[in-house]
């Protein structure tokens, strides 16, 4: 059975990836526009409207920003916890209110937002299936009202994302343990971070703190303490374009894989403009 993996993008401007099986079709956040979203499906020859559903991490806006364009107007169901579908339907209700849209306006604005989209709300921490399908949620320290990573089981391997974290909990180490592929976050370089002029040291604090980012030499150590044999793909990303370098990220990850002998692990770094080509398990 064929299964296929597209990072469409990933990056603090958006993010977003295109799983597809003999049966399902799934985006896992949607966090650029629906245009945006439209138009990197089009390279691969699909569009949205064949959408299983929508998978969300959690609700800051370079997961989300696609989702009310994506899933109202084509019905696609949209699956978080409830943490995530609170903060979701604020994040958007304060875009609509700054545009001044009036059907959103006052107390009621979410519960209309809330209306034109299909919830399947899950907890934290349960399994459930998409078509064909298996999906394993799991706790992420950051910053937002209930993140999550997934493991994702198909016919042909099991997919791992953890991003926006900003340690990795032994919860994380034991969830991503399994996956045959990982999307890992390596955010930045601890020193170009601190010395990036267009940083407040507030954002620093933030992105440092144990419900910030992770740094390329967190990555390595992360995948250090998870290599098996099983595992045998591995992108790094969510990398930040002020405070990282796709070089520097790939270099210290191929270290630290060549210094534990993981010369079976393809290293791929998932890109912010351009979706990555499409991997076949």
């Amino acid at each position: 059975m064929s299964v296929s993996l597209t990072i469409l993008g990933s990056g603090s401007s958006g993010n977003c990836a295109y799983l597809e099986t003999g049966e399902t079709r799934i985006l896992v956040d949607a966090g650029f526009s629906p245009l945006q979203i439209r138009k990197r499906l089009a390279t691969l020859g699909k569009t949205p409207e064949n959408l299983s559903a929508i998978l969300v991490t959690h609700e800051h806006s370079d997961h989300i920003a696609g989702i009310l364009g994506l899933a109202d107007k084509f019905h696609i169901p949209v699956f978080c916890n409830r943490g995530t579908q609170d903060g979701t339907l604020w994040a958007m209700k304060a875009r609509w209110d700054s545009k001044k849209k009036p059907a959103f306006a006052g107390a009621d604005g979410t519960a209309h937002l809330k209306a034109k989209i299909d919830w399947r709300l899950f907890e934290t921490g349960a399994s459930f299936e998409i078509g064909d399908v298996g999906i394993e949620t799991f706790s992420i320290p950051h910053d937002a009202q209930d993140p999550v990573g997934f493991i994702l089981r198909t016919a042909s391997g099991t997919i791992g994302f953890a991003t926006d974290l900003g340690h990795v909990t032994k919860l994380v180490i034991e969830r991503i343990r399994a996956a045959n592929v990982l999307v890992l976050e390596s955010n930045h370089d601890v020193k170009m971070l601190q010395d990036c002029p267009r940083r407040s040291w507030a954002l620093k604090q933030r992105i440092l703190g144990r419900h910030g980012h992770i740094s390329n030499v967190t990555a390595a150590e992360t995948v250090a303490q998870i290599m098996s044999a099983g595992l045998r793909q591995l992108y790094l990303a969510h990398l930040s374009r002020e405070c990282n370098k796709p070089e520097l990220a790939e270099h210290v990850m191929a270290e630290q894989l060549h210094h534990i002998g993981a010369n079976h692990v393809r290293l791929q770094i998932a890109g912010q403009d351009v979706p990555c080509a499409t991997l076949e398990l």
